[in-house]
């Protein structure tokens, strides 16, 4: 299938979040809807020696061939070897980060860094576009600084040329960050210049957002970050929203147990179960405001995935 059919079926992503989008947060977030989900970003250089955080955050098995891989780093030759091994995992596509912003990335020359210097992002593409048999996207934002002109328009033109199958645009500049507000007509109008298929990112934080951002860009597809580490549910609210269909009723308390449930557990086995439980805390507002509050310092206080299931079976 190729990523404009996929992205034809499952129109809303889960974005590529490190040290959140892991493979037990990907099957929490698929249970209530996100057909189409990226990897954390997996250093180039670590997948090269087969490092085994790096092998971890890059294995997709049985994840019926909906979870792309996302690599990043500073260097065209180890990111080709990286996505060769990538690919061997099938994939149903190779994601290049170019648009990572947090500084100790860019120090690097990696994630958005390689905007300072569109002409070699559009050279590293287009070889590893050459070197692999899957397909290759790339995610970056519109351009580096304050430019009254951003580049992503040509940009895109060029990364479709390399052979780019689509892109993912966070509408704002590397240095903003996450401030201010994303501009989702700069994606519109990468949209218009290329037939490749372009998905919108950046302020989706709602079902009603995920909705207008597509009305509004025109593109293939939207894709929810943040948004969706404290209510994953968003995922099929927006189905919904994009379809027309009734709004699904909100995550009751029990099925908010149940995610958190799930998470934990998931994370205890991937991690071990005293960092699973700890890293899962990041995940309380799963449980709601009124829950989360009357939850959080007993789950704070127990260590133990079994103290931890205890305290969310006497919730119920």
């Amino acid at each position: 299938m190729s990523v404009a059919e996929l992205l034809a079926a499952c129109s809303v992503v889960l974005a590529p979040m490190e040290d959140v989008s892991d493979a037990p947060f990907r099957a929490a977030c698929r249970s209530v809807g996100a057909e189409l989900c990226v990897t954390e970003f997996v250093a180039a250089e670590q997948l090269v020696v087969r490092a085994a955080r790096a092998r971890a955050k890059a294995s997709v098995a049985g994840e019926g061939g909906r979870t792309a891989i996302q690599i990043y780093g500073p260097d065209p030759g180890l990111l080709l070897a990286a996505a060769r091994i990538a690919a061997e995992a099938r994939p149903p596509f190779v994601d290049l980060n170019c648009g990572c912003w947090v500084p100790r990335v860019i120090a690097r020359g990696a994630g958005a860094a390689w905007l300072r210097e569109p002409a070699a992002m559009v050279e590293m593409a287009r070889a590893i576009v050459a070197a692999v048999d899957v397909p290759v996207t790339v995610k970056t934002r519109i351009g580096w600084g304050p430019e009254s002109h951003m580049p992503i328009v040509d940009l895109a033109r060029r990364l479709e040329d390399a052979g780019v199958a689509a892109l993912a645009i966070h509408c704002r500049t590397a240095l903003a960050g996450h401030a201010g507000a994303a501009d989702w007509s700069w994606a519109a109008r990468a949209r218009a210049a290329v037939a490749i298929p372009v998905v919108v990112n950046g302020d989706v934080r709602s079902a009603a957002d995920a909705a207008r951002a597509l009305a509004e860009t025109g593109c293939a597809g939207v894709m929810i970050g943040r948004a969706a580490i404290d209510h994953p549910w968003i995922f099929r609210e927006a189905r919904a929203a994009i379809t027309g269909e009734p709004a699904p009723p909100p995550p009751s308390a029990r099925e908010r147990i149940a995610m958190y449930r799930a998470l934990v557990t998931g994370n205890a086995a991937a991690r071990g179960e005293l960092a699973g439980v700890a890293m899962t805390r990041r995940h309380l507002g799963v449980l709601g405001p009124s829950l989360g509050a009357a939850l959080r310092p007993t789950l704070f206080r127990a260590p133990r995935l079994a103290d931890t299931l205890a305290i969310l079976d006497t919730a119920l």
